[in-house]
């Protein structure tokens, strides 16, 4: 349910819900002026049908007849008023029809009103006084064409029947109000459920850039390290390690600006044009580490690397990334071995291997959180992760990811 475009076609109850902002009594709408002054109309028809049957019989004397057409002027102006005040509007009217029955036809709009506008009390109370009026009026003025028995049945009915309506008017809106209240409701829910969708995709994205990001300033460590402590290496070498510094530094803060735009973007919650690592772009990977001086040996035992799951190929991207950034710190110069097997139906398992270092090293600080977000990303695709030393002094990563059939 929808706001609607046009608001003065709507009772004044329902537009002022439509427009919540709105302080004060809600004011009149163009199908309120409308309607009020259609019902004006009605009751001084009625009034003036009733006086002129009053007028007719030559008995009723003159002062009678003013006070008459007196008292049913005021009782349709009071009309106007219904809205702001219905309850009064409708106990004068009713007690005022007792004795004028020029004021019969601006009685029942009023009580009319007072149903849509008061909840059942009040209306009961006015209810029952205006239901004991009904005998009271031809007890009081007669109507020489009509019989008692006939006047206090139509009277009783014509009550009845206005209440009951002005009941259902109620009923009605305060559904279409609450049916309203309930759309909105659920809007905000959509768009909080949709904030926080994005909200989480950022996350998630900023998480898999800063895996990568980890990863090239772990390269900048190693080789700005190597370079400090080892001044008589070959010009050539030099020349090496400062090339993977100033790329790695290139692609760092690349990545970074990427990072930064994510967050700061609230409506970007995919990941845009950056392509995503698979099981695919593993050798790019291990090429790469080699490129940077380490001595890795991968054992690709999968049969069609590009059949695996999206989420399940990044996620053995981001292990052996993980793992070989932490064998670049923790133990340089030793070899890794990288081994990857499995297929549809078994699973994949990677595992990465490396012995202790050779000599003595410079540490590079860290903050010993990538094995611990690796075990939650695994377990969250569904597998398991293992690591530790081994008796040697090596380290092992090992992993095992579903890969259904």
């Amino acid at each position: 349910m929808t706001r609607t475009e046009y608001p003065w076609l709507l009772p004044s109850a329902l537009a002022s819900h439509e427009q919540p902002g709105r302080p004060g009594r809600p004011r009149r709408t163009v199908r309120d002026w409308v309607v009020d002054l259609t019902l004006f109309l009605c009751a001084a028809g009625v009034g003036m049908a009733v006086l002129a049957a009053i007028e007719a019989d030559r008995t009723t004397p003159e002062g009678v007849l003013i006070a008459d057409s007196l008292l049913g002027a005021a009782a349709c102006c009071a009309l106007w008023v219904r809205r702001r005040w219905p309850v009064t509007v409708a106990a004068v009217l009713t007690v005022l029809s007792v004795v004028e029955p020029v004021a019969s036809g601006a009685m029942l709009i009023a009580l009319f009103s007072l149903a849509v506008h008061r909840p059942f009390r009040p209306v009961a109370v006015v209810g029952a006084v205006a239901l004991a009026a009904a005998p009271a009026q031809p007890l009081l003025r007669p109507d020489p064409a009509t019989s008692f028995m006939a006047s206090t049945i139509i009277g009783v009915l014509l009550v009845l029947l206005v209440l009951s309506w002005g009941m259902v008017v109620r009923s009605r809106r305060q559904l279409v109000v609450t049916l309203r209240e309930r759309a909105r409701r659920a809007e905000a829910e959509a768009a909080l459920r949709a904030e926080q969708a994005q909200r989480l995709a950022r996350e998630a994205i900023a998480r898999e850039m800063h895996d990568v990001l980890a990863h090239r300033l772990t390269l900048l460590s190693v080789h700005a390290g190597a370079l400090e402590f080892r001044p008589d290496a070959p010009p050539a070498e030099v020349a090496r390690a400062a090339g993977v510094i100033r790329d790695s530094a290139h692609e760092a803060l690349q990545d970074l600006r990427e990072i930064i735009g994510v967050l700061r973007s609230p409506g970007d919650s995919d990941e845009g044009n950056r392509p995503q690592p698979t099981l695919v772009t593993l050798d790019a990977l291990i090429d790469e580490s080699r490129s940077a001086g380490m001595e890795v040996t991968l054992s690709h035992r999968v049969a069609d690397p590009a059949g695996a799951p999206a989420a399940t190929g990044r996620t053995v991207y981001r292990i052996a990334q993980e793992a070989l950034t932490n064998a670049r710190k923790h133990a340089p110069g030793a070899p890794v071995d990288v081994t990857v097997a499995g297929g549809p139906g078994e699973g994949l398992t990677i595992e990465v291997d490396n012995p202790a270092p050779a000599g003595p090293f410079e540490p590079v600080p860290g903050s010993g959180q990538g094995l611990i977000g690796l075990t939650e990303r695994a377990v969250l695709a569904g597998g398991s992760l293992d690591h530790g030393p081994r008796p040697d002094g090596g380290f092992t990563v090992k992993a095992r990811l579903p890969w259904p059939a």
